[in-house]
């Protein structure tokens, strides 16, 4: 019998491995420098990779976090994370609604922090999205910011955990789940 989210899972590794991850010496968002790079905008904002991303956090979120009513992250890596799995998710007839997190309040109008937060309301589970987890420190912030509108961060979902610290320091805020690790990318 066959497996599809296997299958799923096993492609978008292949397309991550093949177009998003890089042996090279980069500076990260953390000033940290490193020898690799995982760029997962690369697949992620592809027509098969926006569809297997969505796919596969879906279907963690309904395992992790049943009870979840939304998905959100900080732009701009969890944009189209969010968009994907938002949308699966109605496709797989449990609709959760999408939000993002701005970097910086809104320079006019309302001043809002998060985009989408008219279909949310105060106490509402929620999932934050990542693309990449390295020191937790973009994932904290919207854990923060999504706390802060009064939502309840119930889980967390990453596509790739480093494994540099990040897990420790976001687990202290809510759990998280990686889709895939650094020694997913190393072997």
């Amino acid at each position: 019998m066959s497996d599809p989210m296997g299958t799923q899972r096993a492609r978008l590794m292949e397309l991550l491995r093949t177009y998003a991850f890089q042996r090279r010496t980069v500076t990260l968002s953390s000033g940290k420098t490193s020898d690799f790079y995982i760029d997962c905008k690369q697949v992620t904002l592809t027509a098969e990779g926006h569809f297997l991303v969505g796919q596969l956090m879906r279907a963690a979120i309904d395992r992790l976090a049943p009870a979840a009513e939304a998905v959100g992250g900080l732009t701009l890596g969890a944009d189209p994370l969010v968009s994907a799995t938002s949308l699966m998710s109605f496709l797989a007839g449990r609709p959760m609604h999408g939000f993002l997190v701005r970097k910086e309040p809104k320079g006019h109008g309302t001043g809002q922090w998060l985009e989408g937060a008219g279909r949310l309301r105060p106490g509402m589970p929620v999932v934050v999205l990542e693309d990449v987890v390295t020191t937790g420190a973009s994932t904290l912030r919207a854990i923060e910011r999504a706390r802060a509108a009064e939502l309840e961060v119930v889980h967390v979902v990453a596509l790739v955990d480093r494994e540099e610290g990040g897990r420790e320091a976001v687990e202290a805020a809510a759990p998280l789940h990686a889709l895939y690790a650094r020694r997913d990318f190393m072997s």
